[in-house]
């Protein structure tokens, strides 16, 4: 475990999108726009992979969290380049609005490449940031399958984890070789979260369910002004980290 474990006894505030000014810088890195907060000396970095709706104040937020409690340089990379789902077209209740969410889907979020997305920017960017000794990544909703397919892997991270997952499939857990940990919602599907976590526990993984949360509580969709679920969004931040720091 690294010096810096102190640093997961202190949660900062959490503020509605309103209020709060981010911590971090966009930097460009090999034509992708990429979110940076944190300490770029530290000697951890997490990579935070967004859900569909790419950049959102809330995600970013998060990614801040983990950069304080962790003194970490947490990275959030565009894999949308600019042209993430459009949040107008929630909820999908028009056959012009189902249709655009499908081709998102089917273009966009489901590609092929998938789980090439995030390996490919782990490689790139540790090549830059060399005093880096431990790396770990974390994904909501979309980038929590992004996360997990990475996570088959054992040389890219020394911890991953996913909240709130998107596409979740027992099959990935199977196949999951590192330490990880899942926190899902009332909305992701409970046999399959059951499933997941009884996967994981022999592989000292961790998974719980926010049963009162609904889907992206800690992404897009964090409702930051209701104090229930602003507590729960730092509850859930407080967690994924504090499994961060045993493994990092």
């Amino acid at each position: 475990m690294s010096e810096y474990s102190k640093a997961c006894c202190t949660l900062p505030p959490v503020y509605p999108v309103s209020q709060y000014t981010l911590k971090g810088r966009y930097i460009d890195i090999d034509d992708m726009k990429v979110y940076v907060t944190g300490n770029e000396e530290s000697e951890r970095a997490v990579i935070d992979v967004y859900d569909i709706f790419g950049l959102a104040p809330s995600t970013l937020q998060g990614a801040d969290i983990i950069a304080s409690l962790l003194n970490a340089v947490v990275f959030v990379p565009d894999f949308f380049k600019g042209e993430p789902m459009d949040s107008a077209l929630f909820p999908p209740d028009t056959d012009e609005k189902k249709a655009k969410v499908q081709k998102f889907i089917t273009e966009k979020a489901r590609t092929p490449d998938l789980g090439t997305h995030l390996p490919k920017f782990a490689e790139m960017i540790k090549s830059k940031y060399k005093t880096v000794k431990s790396w770990g990544a974390v994904g909501l909703c979309w980038g929590g399958k992004v996360t997990a397919l990475a996570s088959y892997r054992s040389d890219l991270f020394a911890v991953t984890g996913q909240v709130h997952p998107g596409s979740l499939d027992a099959s990935d857990a199977e196949k999951i070789t590192i330490p990880h940990i899942c926190l899902g919602s009332k909305d992701e599907n409970a046999e399959v979260l059951a499933k997941y976590k009884e996967i994981l526990a022999s592989k000292g993984g961790v998974v719980d369910v926010y049963s009162n949360m609904h889907h992206g509580w800690m992404g897009a969709r964090a409702k930051l002004d209701e104090p229930e679920f602003s507590k729960a969004y730092q509850q859930g931040y407080k967690q994924v980290c504090d499994f961060f720091d045993k493994h990092m």
